[in-house]
């Protein structure tokens, strides 16, 4: 089993940075990918970036170009580096490991 938890969570002003961790414990062996989402009040889950056990990633048109995904194995960590942060980006934000496991969430709040 696997468990995931988020971390860096904040109040920023817009024009602000945050970085989030996602550390991972337990089978880990198991992850091949790290995916990070997020759910603003009132609105459905959606996916923000995700990184694969060789590096590639990917991001959604939301976000590309002010996050960057990234990992560091000897931690087992997973980080989302969010800068030119929008009122906008405000939101639960999760990881995923593409299967069944989901971290807590870290709360973010963009204030404008």
């Amino acid at each position: 089993q696997v468990q995931l938890v988020e971390s860096g969570g904040g109040l920023v002003q817009a024009g602000g940075s945050l970085r989030l961790s996602c550390a991972a414990s337990g089978s880990i062996f198991s992850i091949n990918t790290i995916l990070w989402y997020r759910q603003a009040p009132g609105k459905e889950r959606e996916w923000v970036a995700t990184i694969v056990e060789d590096g590639t990633t990917a991001y959604a048109a939301a976000v590309k170009g002010r996050f960057t995904i990234s990992e560091d194995n000897t931690k087992n960590t997973v980080s989302l580096q969010m800068d030119g942060l929008k009122p906008e980006d405000t939101a639960l934000y999760y990881c995923h490991d593409g299967g069944k496991n989901w971290g807590q969430g870290t709360q973010v709040t963009v204030s404008s």
